[in-house]
């Protein structure tokens, strides 16, 4: 069992940044397939960003340009670092591990002046 804990959420004005960490609790696990998904009030979970095991990385279109998905493997970390946040990104954050289906518990992004 690898359990995955997402922090870095909080309270920013919309035009902020935020960075989320997802840490893994097996080193082994940051080397795997790792996405962020997010789910706003009254919405469906839906996906924003993918990072593979070769380093690809996939958007939504709706975060191109703002938000960036990296992993520090030495660390067992994945990160998501968000700008230029707005209202319609406010949702619980989670961290993904592809492979085996693992899933944190998740971390509150809510982007309000």
């Amino acid at each position: 069992q690898v359990q995955l804990m997402e922090s870095g959420g909080g309270l920013v004005q919309p035009g902020g940044s935020l960075t989320l960490s997802c840490v893994a609790s097996r080193s082994s696990s940051s080397h795997f397939a790792m996405a962020w998904y997010r789910q706003a009030p009254g919405k469906q979970r839906e996906w924003v960003a993918t990072i593979g095991t070769g380093g690809t990385i996939t958007y939504t279109n709706s975060v191109k340009g703002r938000f960036t998905i990296s992993r520090d493997s030495a660390k067992s970390t994945v990160y998501l670092q968000m700008n230029s946040l707005g209202p319609e990104d406010t949702a619980v954050y989670y961290c993904h591990q592809i492979t085996d289906n693992y899933w944190g518990q998740g971390t509150q992004v809510t982007v309000s002046s």
